[in-house]
């Protein structure tokens, strides 16, 4: 199966962006220790690459972030960071040195409307409660931004500089502040209102969960004790991702407005691709992208060969 292209447009884009560790092992150790590393690094992350996070949420075996990014190249950057100091410092923690991610990100756009952001906001802050894992949004041991969506509370994390060391050997430590960005669609209220809503939100996943566990007989979560005792290099019997939406919108009209836009952005890219295997090396791609690869040149007699690389 080929690989989405990606593509920010000249405006920005907003995303909803998916990776999972392979196999979905619990790599990504819930506890405090490892939530300061990991917000340490989202914001290293946002310092060296400056895009719009609006928010996120790391389970054992997978991470979701929302955010906007007015160049790809910014966004590729941020989730190369992100993901790779991610797989170093869980794997330091939980001692694994095979591969750690499954596979490439994947971002999804988002839609300008309110309904479809409203409905991405409350994915990612009922995960826990909807894998049933914990009873209330704010019970989920591991990495969340909820206390700092709802009460303003300060997001406080460390980042390990393993580059510089300390006079006795260790690592230099760094603290960071991570500041999360208003979602799109809510920009024009004050701090304290963008906070009631998310609290709203936070209270109908609980109150929803209670009712179906009490009312409907749902199972009982697993618990935060259980959830801290497994072992990471388990991984769930029946870990199958469901296939992805292209796009999240909260209207047919939209949804189809959007698929057009990509439907032409692929097309464009595909003819610049085409003659650019032609030997035209003037072609210019779309913007807001990642053209393929030069063709490679000899230094001993100057021609040229393809080189592999993403179409």
């Amino acid at each position: 199966m080929s690989r989405p292209l990606r593509n920010v447009r000249p405006d920005g884009t907003c995303f909803e962006i998916t990776t999972r560790v392979m196999q979905g092992r619990f790599l990504l150790p819930p506890g405090d220790h490892f939530r300061r590393i990991a917000i340490g690094i989202l914001a290293r992350a946002k310092e060296l690459y400056p895009i719009e996070l609006y928010g996120f949420c790391g389970l054992s075996n997978h991470v979701h972030l929302l955010v906007g990014a007015q160049d790809v190249d910014l966004l590729a950057g941020f989730m190369c960071h992100l993901k790779s100091n991610l797989a170093r410092e869980a794997g330091r923690i939980v001692g694994w040195r095979e591969k750690f991610w499954g596979q490439r990100y994947r971002a999804i756009e988002i839609s300008d409307e309110e309904e479809a952001w409203v409905a991405r906001l409350r994915y990612l802050l009922s995960h826990g409660v909807k894998e049933n894992l914990v009873l209330c949004c704010r019970d989920w041991p591991g990495l969340q931004c909820i206390d700092a969506l709802t009460t303003g509370k300060p997001l406080e994390g460390v980042w390990i500089d393993r580059t510089r060391r300390t006079a006795t050997g260790e690592p230099t430590n760094h603290s960071y502040v991570l500041e999360l960005d208003p979602i799109p669609c809510w920009r024009h209220l004050s701090k304290q209102e963008h906070q009631a809503r998310i609290a709203g939100l936070v209270t109908e996943i609980d109150e929803e969960n209670a009712e179906r566990i009490v009312l409907g007989g749902g199972a009982p979560p697993l618990g935060i004790e259980a959830i801290l005792a497994q072992d990471p290099h388990d991984k769930p019997e029946d870990f199958e991702p469901k296939p992805a939406p292209g796009f999240h919108a909260a209207t047919r009209s939209v949804r189809a407005l959007m698929k057009e836009a990509y439907r032409l952005f692929v097309e464009a890219y595909r003819a610049a691709a085409k003659r650019l295997r032609a030997g035209d090396l003037t072609v210019e791609f779309p913007p807001g992208c990642f053209p393929p690869p030069r063709r490679f040149v000899s230094a001993r007699n100057g021609t040229s060969a393809p080189r592999d690389g993403p179409l």
